[in-house]
């Protein structure tokens, strides 16, 4: 491993992967540490940008969101850069990524409803450089879970 991250920092980011929550104390319970090295050991991983924020997982199920959606999108003009920051301002958009293939970018977005998905795909499609897009429609998630560990 890389002598700027060890398996102290590896054990305290899996800690938070768990329980964004915890408190510097109670990981060094869990980890056998002491609370300066876990307060040391998170403010480096910050400032390094490792660990770039906090937040909770939520059910989007059970917040109204029924359909998941992923878009591939075929960009014309050089205008990747532009049109995938514009969607990635869109409130629905979950992740946007640049790919290989026959096809330059995928959205993953989340809908409550078809009236939903219907505006955001004529948005994509009014987009000067959007070239076309092909909707894949999730019918059902067996896993959804961006934390991998450290």
């Amino acid at each position: 491993m890389d002598k700027f991250f060890d398996e102290i920092d590896r054990k305290i980011i899996n800690a938070y992967l768990q329980d964004s929550r915890l408190s510097y104390r109670e990981i060094a319970k869990r980890l056998g540490i002491a609370v300066g090295t876990v307060m040391t050991r998170t403010k480096k991983l910050e400032s390094q940008g490792i660990i770039e924020s906090y937040s909770a997982i939520l059910n989007h199920n059970k917040l109204g969101y029924e359909l998941t959606v992923i878009t591939e999108i075929k960009v014309s003009k050089g205008k990747l850069v532009e049109m995938e920051t514009e969607i990635a301002k869109m409130k629905v958009t979950c992740a946007v990524y640049d790919v290989t293939g026959d096809n330059d970018a995928i959205i993953i977005a989340k809908f409550k409803n078809r009236q939903e998905l219907n505006q955001f795909t004529k948005k994509l499609l009014s987009m000067s450089f959007v070239e076309r897009t092909n909707t894949h429609i999730v019918l059902d998630t067996i896993k959804e879970n961006f934390r991998l560990p450290a």
